[in-house]
């Protein structure tokens, strides 16, 4: 049997959303103490709070969560007692529960192209957050475990790729939604990249890091390949104006990571809101 912290680290490997059902309280007799976990998702659930009404009430519950896209904990309380039916028949325990549910959403996903002087500065940044960071280099020796040694204690999910030839390649694994960051050491691999991701439907933003000559220079050989509402789904330059000016690795990459973090927790409050209305 499943625990449920298997099931946790289960569905965040999937990327698939869920909720984290806990027993908080109890007065009275009860199925389960407090404490008592249990995982719901779209689909399965992992674990056990008692059975009976409720945890038929807390599965309900925590699939609304998943299909509305709730990012918020909230709390139920249900007595056990036959004087409190359910469509589920009668749990005459006698006590009374209170049950905390915790969306356990689907982290987002970012992937780097490029981890050099400025990727690997803001590799270190991101991943002191709870995402999952894909770092892609055609270069072996940048993606090795001693260049990546800041990066050991990371509470992101790190992801290393390494394709010598063809790094536009790690586009279509990436997960849906998936925003990405070119920063590589050649500007033909950059353009090669940005043309790959603007052909996948299945990724969110792509910024560019260059100058504004870089970006002409771009912008007018994919018009060849792409209309320009297309091309000019591109962010570049990327990072808050005025930090990302400097020359400096560190200060660019503090740039990138607040714009980029930024954008996270606007796209985060909005569908928060959206779900509200």
């Amino acid at each position: 049997m499943t625990t449920w912290f298997a099931a946790v680290a289960a569905l965040r490997a999937a990327r698939e959303a869920g909720v984290l059902v806990t027993v908080t309280d109890v007065r009275g007799h009860a199925p389960r103490e407090a404490g008592a976990k249990m995982v719901v998702s779209a689909t399965s659930t992992w674990a056990s709070i008692g059975g009976g009404n409720l945890e038929e009430q807390a599965v309900r519950r925590a699939r609304e969560l998943v299909a509305s896209g709730a990012v918020a904990p909230e709390a139920f309380t249900a007595s056990l007692s036959d004087k409190a039916p359910f469509q589920h028949g009668v749990q005459c325990c006698g006590g009374e529960v209170t049950v905390l549910l915790e969306p356990l959403a689907v982290v987002p996903s970012i992937a780097i192209f490029g981890v050099g002087h400025v990727g690997l500065e803001l590799a270190r940044i991101l991943a002191r957050h709870d995402l999952d960071l894909h770092l892609v280099d055609s270069r072996e020796t940048h993606l090795t475990d001693t260049e990546l040694a800041p990066l050991a204690d990371s509470v992101a999910a790190v992801h290393t790729h390494h394709v010598p030839v063809i790094p536009e390649l790690v586009l279509g694994e990436l997960p849906p939604g998936t925003r990405v960051l070119v920063l590589t050491h050649d500007h033909a691999e950059d353009l090669a990249i940005i043309d790959a991701a603007l052909r996948c439907d299945h990724l969110g933003a792509i910024g560019l890091i260059g100058s504004s000559a870089k970006w002409a220079r771009f912008r007018s050989q994919l018009l060849a390949s792409f209309t320009a509402d297309v091309v000019d789904r591109i962010e570049t330059p990327i990072g808050f104006p005025g930090v990302s000016t400097s020359k400096d690795p560190a200060a660019i990459a503090v740039s990138v990571a607040a714009a980029l973090l930024a954008a996270l927790e606007k796209s985060s409050a909005s569908h928060e809101g959206l779900r509200k209305t």
